[in-house]
């Protein structure tokens, strides 16, 4: 189910359903992501920066002004395109489990076009595996825990975790504010035996 406050149930489905589309392709996640780190842009900046053909970025665009992910900011030639945060809550299908989708996650999801470890590791753990990954990934930025943490705790293997954790190293970049008091991935990947207490 998802979380929101004060809506009309309509237009929590028609969030649902908008962000469902997004996690569901890449490439309309990529762009979903590039407008909400932009704060506004034009067709053909998209165009430029994300190496979209003109009929893909201008079906894309639409697609997500349709789903009302999407605002047109101004009417004028060209038009500008601002995305509209996103913010819902859902849980697993076992109930076991509740994940926050936000625009990091859906930047996330949009880089496995392009990024072999953050796809492989959808196909393995699905979207919600990743919301988890992408909570590790920043409190590991912040010096709060290791990978082998992350592989002890969601029963993966340490390589599994770091190879995802570095993945969505820049993903956290982009959206989260990270304290320079916090552990960069260097100063805590220091080769086989980081900071971990343990011995492996």
């Amino acid at each position: 189910m998802s979380r929101t406050s004060n809506r009309a149930d309509g237009d929590i489905v028609r969030d649902f359903l908008s962000v469902a589309a997004l996690l569901e392709e890449p490439q309309l996640a990529q762009l979903y992501a590039y407008l909400a780190r932009e704060s506004e842009a034009t067709v053909q900046d998209a165009m430029d920066d994300l190496e979209l053909a003109q009929g893909t970025a201008y079906s894309y665009v639409n697609r997500l002004v349709d789903a009302g992910v999407v605002d047109v900011t101004d009417d004028g030639q060209p038009r500008r395109y601002a995305a509209r945060p996103i913010d819902l809550t859902v849980t697993t299908a076992a109930g076991d489990r509740e994940y926050t989708i936000t625009p990091a996650l859906i930047d996330a999801v949009g880089r496995r076009e392009t990024n072999a470890d953050i796809d492989t590791y959808i196909d393995r753990h699905g979207v919600a595996g990743l919301a988890t990954a992408l909570t590790y990934a920043v409190a590991r930025e912040r010096g709060e825990v290791t990978h082998r943490l992350m592989a002890e705790d969601l029963d993966i293997s340490p390589l599994a975790a770091e190879m995802i954790l570095q993945a969505l190293h820049p993903v956290v970049h982009e959206h989260y504010d990270i304290e320079e008091g916090g552990a960069s991935l260097d100063e805590v990947n220091v080769g086989d035996g980081d900071d971990d207490t343990s011995d492996a």
